[in-house]
């Protein structure tokens, strides 16, 4: 079964540096390792998503797309994967702006800028020098993936949007081309922002039913 862009599918995925550490997987034995001794380990479970539509690594959506459903082992270069290593996202800031904010500067510590994630790699004397690359920038990965099937089902196509862009599996109706989620108000903002995708890949309006948040 050759599968196309569009084709929602769900994987089972391993992702490994050149030196084979894992740095991502949805593989429950892999889990275990990556997150020994947090006090609320990752639930590991097939992912679901749609193909060439940006909800994976777009190295990994283009190599799957003319291919069959089973396993495959795809090599990436950083500029198929997490982009080469870039001298101008490293940048120096005055030391008091985190003071300013209660951050301590630690090196190897990381903190959110403005949206984006910045590793600290050194303090001096008023000064500190963040790194805004991502962390895997300039590295060569492999991911393993098993695409265990393709998914057909339009609820189940439904539920895997709204828990990758909502973060929620929230009671859903569809009537006829609308589709009507039970969600709270404050979610409005998000669903005008995702809307189009849901209109592109299954051919639905997203609507909220309003309701109240509900309170434990």
């Amino acid at each position: 079964m050759v599968l196309n862009k569009g084709d929602f599918v769900e994987v089972e995925f391993t992702a490994l540096l050149k030196d084979g550490d894992v740095f991502d997987s949805n593989v429950k034995s892999e889990l275990e390792k990556l997150h020994a001794g947090h006090e609320h380990p990752v639930e590991a479970k097939p992912f679901v998503f749609a193909l060439g539509e940006g909800m994976f690594l777009k190295g990994v959506e283009d190599f799957l797309i003319g291919k069959d459903v089973g396993k495959h082992k795809i090599s990436l270069e950083p500029e198929k994967a997490f982009g080469k290593r870039n001298s101008e996202l490293i940048k120096m800031i005055p030391l008091k702006k985190f003071l300013e904010n209660k951050m301590n500067p630690i090196p190897g510590s990381v903190f959110e800028f403005d949206g984006r994630l910045a590793k600290v790699l050194t303090v001096t004397s008023g000064r500190v020098v963040v790194d805004f690359n991502n962390p895997l920038a300039g590295k060569n990965v492999e991911y393993s993936v098993n695409v265990l099937r393709k998914v057909d089902d339009r609820d189940e196509k439904i539920r895997a949007l709204n828990e990758l862009f909502l973060k929620k599996n929230f009671d859903f109706t569809v009537d006829g081309t609308k589709l009507i989620l039970d969600a709270p108000k404050e979610f409005e903002a998000f669903v005008k922002l995702v809307g189009e995708k849901y209109q592109t890949l299954l051919g639905l309006t997203l609507e909220l039913k309003k309701t109240e948040e509900k309170k434990d």
